[in-house]
C-alpha cells in the first residue's frame, strides 16, 4: 500500500467511470465486496478517513459485550440514539446501481460488509451480510430470535428518561452519547434471560464459516473480484483480496481514500461511488 504521506491520485467520476466499464466489460461475472462507503449517502456514518484511520473510537468488542454488564448498558442505551438512524435509512443511488450491475447479469454475488440490509431494499438478490443484519436480535443462550425493534421497544419503555437524550449518530446504530449508563435496565431473553445481541459480527468476533466458505467457492469460479466503498482494513473483507491474488483474479477497487488492498488490484480507482457507477452504468 501507498505511504500515507504519498498523494493518491483522484479520478473524476467520467475518468473512473469509463475505466471501471472497461474492467467489467473484460470481466463480466464477478463478486462485489461493499463497504460502510456506499451506506454514507444514506445517513449512516462509516469507520474511517481516507487513510483508513479510526475516525472515532473504536466499536464495541464481542468479549467485552459478552462479560461486562456496564459495556451492555452502554450499547444498549446509546442504540436508543443510534439505531433508528439505521431503522429509517433508505438506499441511495449507490444502492440501485449496485443492484442494476446484478440485474444486467454483471456480479455474480454481492458480498456486503455493512449491517443494514440496503443492498436488498435496493433489489439485491444474490447477497451474504458477511457480517450478519442489524435489524435482528439473537439470544445467546437459547437462540431465541425477533425483530430489532422489539428489544428497541423495550429498552424505551425500561429507559423513559433516556429519550431526552440526543447526539449524532455512529456506525452500526451506535452514537456519540457519554452520559452515567449505570442505572440503564438491559432487555433480557424473554424465555431464559439470556444475553440479547445483535445478530452482527462484532470487532474481535468471527464471521460464521459457511459465510465464508460460500464466498471463496463463487469466487473461485467468477471473473473478478470488484470492491466498492470499503478501505478493506478490517481482515474479514481483506480475505477475498488475498484470495483472489493467489488464484489470479483480476481486482478492481472503488473507494474515496486509500485501501489494505492497494498493492494487489490491477484496478485503483479513488472516486465517487454513486456518480462513478452512473457512467460506469452508461458505458455497459
Amino acid at each position: 500500500m501507498p505511504a500515507a504521506d504519498q498523494p493518491l491520485e483522484l479520478h473524476s467520476s467520467e475518468q473512473a467511470g469509463a475505466m471501471l466499464a472497461e474492467f467489467i466489460h473484460r470481466h463480466p461475472g464477478l463478486v462485489v465486496l461493499t463497504g460502510a462507503g456506499v451506506s454514507t449517502d444514506s445517513g449512516i456514518p462509516d469507520y474511517r478517513d481516507g487513510d483508513g484511520a479510526w475516525k472515532r473510537k473504536q466499536p464495541v468488542q464481542h468479549q467485552d459485550f459478552m462479560t461486562n454488564t456496564m459495556v451492555r448498558q452502554r450499547y444498549w442505551g446509546r442504540s436508543l440514539i443510534g439505531w433508528p438512524i439505521i431503522r429509517n435509512a433508505r438506499p441511495n443511488t449507490a444502492h440501485h446501481h449496485v443492484a442494476e450491475l446484478e440485474f444486467r447479469r454483471h456480479s455474480r454475488l454481492l458480498v456486503t460488509q455493512n449491517v443494514d440490509r440496503l443492498h436488498q431494499q435496493a433489489g439485491s438478490r444474490s447477497v451474504t451480510d458477511l457480517h450478519g443484519r442489524a435489524d435482528e436480535v439473537i439470544c445467546m443462550e437459547c437462540g431465541y430470535r425477533c425483530k430489532r425493534d422489539e428489544v428497541h421497544e423495550r429498552c424505551a419503555d425500561m429507559n423513559p428518561t433516556f429519550e431526552r437524550y440526543s447526539a449524532s449518530a455512529a456506525p452500526d446504530g451506535d452514537a456519540d452519547l457519554e452520559v452515567d449508563f449505570s442505572e440503564f435496565r438491559i432487555a433480557d431473553c424473554p424465555f431464559c434471560d439470556g444475553i440479547l445481541k445483535p445478530d452482527v459480527v462484532f470487532f474481535g468476533d468471527y464471521v460464521p464459516k459457511d459465510r465464508v466458505t460460500s464466498t471463496l467457492d463463487t469466487l473461485k469460479t467468477c471473473d473478478g473480484l470488484l470492491v466498492i466503498g470499503s478501505s478493506l482494513m478490517v481482515y474479514s473483507g481483506f480475505r477475498f483480496c488475498r484470495y483472489a491474488k493467489e488464484w489470479g483474479k483480476p481486482m478492481a477497487t472503488l473507494n474515496l481514500g486509500r485501501t489494505r488492498a492497494d498493492s494487489l488490484v490491477d484496478l485503483k480507482l479513488n472516486a465517487g461511488i454513486s456518480d462513478t457507477l452512473s457512467y460506469t452504468l452508461g458505458q455497459l
